[in-house]
């Protein structure tokens, strides 16, 4: 670990801290949970977080989910320790920020594996697992290829290249038909490899010019034929009321992975709550960090990451 920042307060049943790890062109930024109360090593998960500007509690500017901050506190609660991070650009790592024209999907990549590197050398961690958390299952994903990890676990991870997601995602918002199709031009336009200059104004957030690198470097990866390469235990977890990711996504991607467990969570969406089937609802619950995070999901999520402790024991911790 370059640097740690010793400043940490007591939550029911763990410890979090900040931690610092030196990098260019400014630091980067994450919160350490740890379980109380244990003895001997515990094992431990980086947690990566999905697309855009995604701070380590799993929010964006304007929308305050606090899904990955719920996610790590469970699973404290069930002996497992976390990392979260603020991505480069976002929270306390603004400063670390690229311009958009020098980000690429491989930036995500490369601080996910020294994130990982900084979490195994804590004193308390014995085993150290990878969860990614929809573009993070991606990242995650090319991650467990390059550095030992004991395991991955994807969580609402996408199954088919960018490009095929973007599409159908961009179809289910009911946008015009024609603004769909622009975006299809656009998309094949940067699936060849190719800059878009002219882009119609309703899709500027999406495509415009500076962000193409980044959406080129995404759009050329099949996260199924990436996990395909990955040798140790993996878990896919999907849920059924997901508005995002499909449960047809996670099939395919254990269909490349003859080893992968795929595990569907009743009633989950995208951001891991569990939601009416009404969409209305659901989408209202992404507004809510006070909900709870899906109850089925921190021990599934254990039995994989703890997988010789008995039923008595995973009743205590829940």
């Amino acid at each position: 670990m370059d640097e740690k920042n010793r400043e940490h307060h007591l939550e029911s049943g763990f410890t979090e801290e900040i931690l610092r790890l030196n990098a260019v062109p400014a630091p980067l930024f994450g919160t350490y949970t740890v379980p109380r109360g244990g003895s001997g090593k515990v094992p431990a998960a980086l947690i990566l977080p999905g697309s855009g500007p995604v701070d380590r509690d799993g929010n964006i500017p304007g929308t305050e989910t606090g899904c990955i901050k719920a996610l790590a506190h469970e699973l404290a609660h069930q002996g497992i320790a976390s990392l979260r991070i603020d991505k480069r650009g976002v929270g306390a790592s603004r400063e670390a920020a690229p311009s958009e024209q020098e980000l690429r999907l491989e930036t995500y990549v490369a601080d996910a594996i020294r994130w990982l590197t900084a979490l195994r050398e804590q004193t308390e961690v014995g085993r150290v697992y990878l969860i990614g958390h929809s573009e993070g299952a991606l990242i995650a994903t090319i991650a467990a290829q390059r550095i030992p990890c004991d395991g991955l676990a994807l969580l609402a991870g996408a199954g088919r290249p960018a490009g095929e997601v973007i599409r159908s995602q961009l179809v289910s918002t009911g946008i015009e038909m024609a603004l769909v199709r622009a975006a299809g031009v656009i998309l094949s336009a940067m699936e060849r490899g190719q800059t878009v200059d002219s882009v119609p104004p309703e899709l500027n957030a999406l495509f415009r010019p500076s962000v193409q690198p980044y959406l080129r470097s995404w759009l050329a990866v099949d996260p199924a034929t990436e996990l395909a390469r990955v040798k140790v235990p993996t878990m896919v977890i999907q849920g059924d009321r997901d508005l995002q990711v499909s449960i047809t996504d996670a099939r395919r991607l254990v269909a490349h992975q003859r080893d992968a467990q795929l595990t569907v969570v009743h009633g989950m969406n995208h951001i891991l709550r569990t939601v009416p089937t009404n969409r209305d609802a659901n989408l209202a619950s992404y507004n809510v960090p006070s909900l709870p995070i899906s109850a089925s999901l921190p021990p599934i999520l254990a039995d994989f990451m703890i997988p010789w402790r008995d039923s008595d024991t995973r009743r205590m911790m829940g």
